[in-house]
């Protein structure tokens, strides 16, 4: 089951609410058992834990190795110590963050879709 990382969890979470999944209810995790549980959905279709951009260190499916060849295809110019020390900054954007954001939000549209037309 997915991880999603997103800008705005709670806004993903709402919309994952309104399509009947139940988000921070108590749901019983039976795979995702590390997602903090104000963070946790389970929909007939399987679970999410969606996560901020403070909480990329809680994430257990993407490595830091992964996060860091991300971020070197979104900024080939950073040589590989500038790009694992990067990280998310409150001052400059993190363009691999932003993407994998975007990348997230879709896979949970898709996913509200799916269960909405079911």
């Amino acid at each position: 089951m997915p991880e999603q990382l997103t800008k705005h969890p709670d806004v993903t979470l709402d919309v994952l609410r309104s399509a009947g999944a139940q988000c921070g209810a108590g749901a019983a995790q039976d795979i995702l058992k590390a997602c903090p549980a104000e963070r946790f959905c389970k929909l007939p279709g399987g679970e999410v834990c969606i996560y901020g951009l403070p909480d990329i260190a809680q994430m257990t499916q993407i490595s830091p190795s992964e996060w860091q060849a991300a971020l070197r295809q979104v900024t080939p110019s950073l040589p590989a110590a500038s790009a694992a020390s990067t990280g998310a900054s409150a001052q400059t954007p993190n363009p691999a963050v932003a993407a994998t954001s975007g990348v997230a939000l879709l896979l949970v549209g898709v996913a509200v879709g799916w269960w909405l037309r079911r």
